[in-house]
């Protein structure tokens, strides 16, 4: 798998996948595994939700693009970034520059049934999660098809499908590739 150099940055809606199938690309490729919400709990010492209460989205945003920055400049790592990383063009841009960028797409109602018992997700805890991962999809697909390489549908499939999907899409890419 050596001819797949360089940084992995997966990207997608909260329930896409990202951490699931990071951990297992980066244990595949023999690469270092970064979550960026994770970081900045790390970091920070307390989770997501109480970031959100205490500094706000804006406040949150800022600490993402600051780790965002940081890890991408590592190489050959594998990097599941939050929901909303893409949100801000920096970000997009050090994505798209530093690493290959793969969506993992998936529609709002999957993704609600892999996020509805989880409480450390601040903007699904509303009082109709379905619309507000609506309302995400029609605001942020676009913005992840710009910034991706590459775009993954995950349906409703084991890990493995999706992982088998994206080794061969990345693969079939390096052997493309005149390097």
């Amino acid at each position: 798998m050596d001819t797949m150099a360089g940084n992995l940055f997966l990207i997608g809606l909260m329930g896409a996948g990202k951490t699931t199938l990071g951990k297992q690309l980066a244990l595949q490729l023999s690469r270092a595994f970064y979550d960026s919400d994770q970081e900045i709990c790390v970091r920070t010492g307390v989770s997501i939700p109480t970031i959100f209460e205490l500094e706000g989205e804006a406040g949150f945003r800022a600490r993402e693009a600051a780790v965002i920055d940081e890890i991408t400049q590592k190489t050959n790592i594998v990097l599941a970034t939050g929901g909303g990383a893409i949100l801000q063009p920096t970000n997009r841009e050090k994505l798209r520059s530093r690493g290959q960028v793969v969506y993992l797409h998936a529609q709002p109602e999957l993704l609600l049934m892999r996020t509805r018992y989880d409480k450390n997700r601040p903007l699904l805890q509303v009082a109709d999660p379905l619309a507000k991962l609506q309302d995400l999809y029609a605001q942020r697909d676009p913005i992840y098809r710009s910034a991706a390489h590459h775009i993954i549908d995950v349906n409703d499939q084991y890990a493995q499908q999706t992982l088998s999907r994206i080794i061969h899409t990345l693969s079939l890419e390096s052997h493309s590739c005149i390097r």
